[in-house]
């Protein structure tokens, strides 16, 4: 035991360029103030964040309320300048903490706009405030010569690396289903969209394409982070990382994650390599301040817990959806936050009653009186909101007056019933919600969902 800790303490802790590190650091920045600039002038604070009457928080999160009105730009200016701050090494730690706060903010606001990638960021910049990614090239270093160090702990650059690998290879996990590899889908239905484009129309459309696509995506992901880790193999694993991400940016509305995930993943190259274009840099902008030689000791039992704990949560979010029974893709119970990336294409069409208890009379819902065009689309499918979604019906209907009919019902603790049907991946509409049940009983919980009706293959 002893001999094995000492090899591992060894593997974790012993010194390694910093210029991995330092390059993560202004390549996260820059790309964090690009995707808030555009975040920003594409109108979506106010599409998102100002518009909706109703928010979808997350489990446990509902305390969290987003800004009145335009007071919801506040958090966004912040993030630029702490994109900014991460960008230039500028009070690095407090610029990476209020990134982290602003952007984990935002996100926590409605799990309507939850992707993977914005999860990822939200993990990336919680452990930014934890890296020494300031220890050179940094106005912090520039200023504090406490800091500098031409050498960080291994463990530094290895945590970036395992967390991009934990993304990829549950990502290709998640592509071993029948689904994906026997039917390529929803590959092929969303292909099918490129039909009529001039040219290159009938060659997306082609079947055989979707399932090239399928089997060269599980395989990518799986592998990828292990081709990149070794010598021989990194170069043209990386030219594999442009391919796959430019040919996913240039066919599906994906943001900016295509160019996050090929820049993220130069973390895996050698320290010669971040020192060259770094040492460019440094000689245009005539930086003479120079590191000092060493490694900033630590106390190595607490940082092998803390790495412990954290590898030990991405690990078991990803695999969380074995305790549950029923098809994953139609519960979507774990589904959020294991890198299910581009899975499923599924769309639904839902109908909900204000329903008099005593009398039965009931009336039906405008949903778009009170949610917006995206949350009705992403609510109509998904059970915890449209669980979410029926309580705040409820409440809006509390001790109000029905009317239906001729009739006028003062109602105290009205009923919330759904008609529901949803398609999955290009089967037919099934239903999803029986009408029969009143959501209004049903508790918001990380139980098993059972008014969710079987899946039918």
């Amino acid at each position: 035991m002893t001999a094995t800790s000492d090899k591992l303490n060894t593997f974790l802790f012993r010194g390694v360029s910093t210029a991995p590190l330092v390059a993560f650091r202004i390549i996260f920045g820059a790309l964090m103030l690009f995707g808030t600039i555009r975040f920003v002038s594409k109108g979506w604070v106010y599409d998102l964040y100002i518009q909706p009457k109703f928010y979808f928080t997350y489990l446990g999160f509902d305390w969290v309320h987003p800004l009145s009105g335009n007071w919801m730009y506040l958090p966004f200016v912040m993030m630029a300048f702490a994109a900014t701050g991460i960008l230039v090494g500028y009070r690095y730690r407090i610029s990476a903490i209020l990134f982290f706060l602003g952007f984990t903010y935002v996100e926590l606001l409605d799990k309507t706009n939850y992707l993977n990638h914005y999860y990822f960021v939200s993990l990336v910049a919680f452990l930014m405030c934890f890296l020494p990614a300031n220890a050179d090239f940094s106005f912090d270093a520039k200023r504090n010569p406490q800091i500098r160090r031409s050498e960080v702990p291994a463990w530094t650059v290895l945590l970036l690396q395992i967390q991009l690998g934990i993304v990829y290879f549950f990502a290709g996990v998640a592509k071993i289903h029948s689904d994906w590899l026997l039917e390529a889908q929803p590959l092929r239905t969303w292909l099918q969209t490129f039909r009529d484009t001039p040219v290159v129309g009938d060659f997306f459309a082609a079947k055989w394409l979707a399932y090239v696509f399928a089997w060269f995506g599980c395989f990518y992901d799986l592998t990828i982070p292990f081709f990149l880790s070794f010598r021989k193999t990194r170069y043209v694993a990386y030219f594999f990382v442009v391919v796959f991400h430019v040919i996913t940016w240039l066919l599906f509305p994906i943001g900016v994650f295509p160019w996050v995930m090929i820049f993220s993943t130069l973390i895996f190259f050698p320290a010669s390599f971040h020192q060259r274009w770094i040492g460019f840099f440094k000689r245009l902008l005539s930086w003479q301040v120079q590191p000092v030689s060493g490694v900033k000791s630590s106390s190595r039992q607490l940082v092998k817990l803390l790495l412990s704990m954290y590898i030990a949560v991405q690990l078991f979010l990803p695999m969380r959806y074995l305790l549950y029974p029923g098809e994953l893709f139609w519960t979507e119970e774990g589904f959020r936050f294991s890198w299910r990336v581009m899975l499923m294409d599924k769309d639904g069409y839902a109908t909900f009653y204000i329903v008099d208890p005593k009398s039965g009379g009931s009336i039906e819902i405008d949903n778009k009186k009170y949610l917006t065009p995206v949350q009705e689309k992403e609510m109509s499918t998904q059970p915890d909101m449209i669980l979410q979604y029926a309580h705040y019906l409820g409440e809006q209907f509390r001790d109000t007056v029905l009317v239906y009919g001729k009739q006028r019902v003062h109602l105290r603790n009205p009923a919330v019933e759904a008609s529901i049907h949803v398609t999955l991946n290009g089967r037919p509409h099934q239903l999803f919600v029986d009408r029969k049940t009143n959501l209004m009983r049903e508790s918001y919980s990380l139980q098993h969902r059972t008014w969710i009706a079987p899946y039918q293959p």
